[in-house]
């Protein structure tokens, strides 16, 4: 499994791009977000990949962020959704928005995405929120520090531990840098915020 890409970014087309690493350049699948993210052609850039085998084609997915590639691969994961459809909605929207929208249950704003129905956006909504407590995202911590974090999660405070959890964070890795933050903030301002603490890691 190739994880990343770093090299010279020779062209980019609606739908993908090409990375040219030693000589060999490398067509990447990728969403609009992702290409407006990059800088000029020329310039060395890195993407975060993930390869698609199927019997008839091998197709490689690049994107910016690991936040970006992780909410691709929970998307990609859901009953219905393939690669063009988990593309198309990282097209329309931030991993960030599609987090939000699954941990409010948003079935209107994830339907204005090309070729995402009513019907598909509630299965989204369903299977990742599903995911999310199998894996304990949804969970209030337990141990010495429960009480403390208990206090905090409450509201906007425990949607957003939920929306982070489609982008591949877990309970421990969000909820210590949450409790930091004033629980009244907006879902989006403590996802934003949380995603800037935990970069400076």
């Amino acid at each position: 499994m190739i994880y990343s890409l770093s090299g010279t970014y020779t062209y980019s087309a609606p739908g993908f791009v090409v990375v040219e690493c030693a000589g060999v350049g490398y067509k990447c699948t990728t969403s609009l977000n992702t290409i407006r993210e990059l800088p000029q052609t020329g310039s060395q850039i890195k993407l975060y990949t993930y390869m698609a085998v199927r019997e008839d084609a091998v197709e490689l997915f690049g994107f910016s962020t690991l936040q970006e590639l992780e909410c691709f691969k929970m998307l990609t994961s859901v009953s219905g959704v393939g690669s063009k459809v988990g593309t198309a909605i990282l097209s329309d929207f931030t991993p960030e928005q599609v987090a939000v929208f699954i941990a409010s249950s948003d079935v209107k704003s994830l339907t204005k995405a090309s070729g995402v129905g009513s019907k598909l956006a509630q299965r989204i909504i369903l299977e990742l929120k599903d995911k999310m407590k199998k894996s304990g995202i949804a969970d209030i911590p337990k141990g010495r520090k429960g009480s403390a974090v208990m206090s905090v999660v409450s509201g906007n405070i425990n949607n957003a531990a939920e929306a982070l959890g489609v982008l591949g964070y877990t309970n421990d890795d969000v909820m210590p840098v949450l409790s930091q933050f004033d629980p009244g903030l907006s879902v989006e301002e403590l996802i934003h915020k949380t995603l800037l603490e935990l970069g400076k890691r």
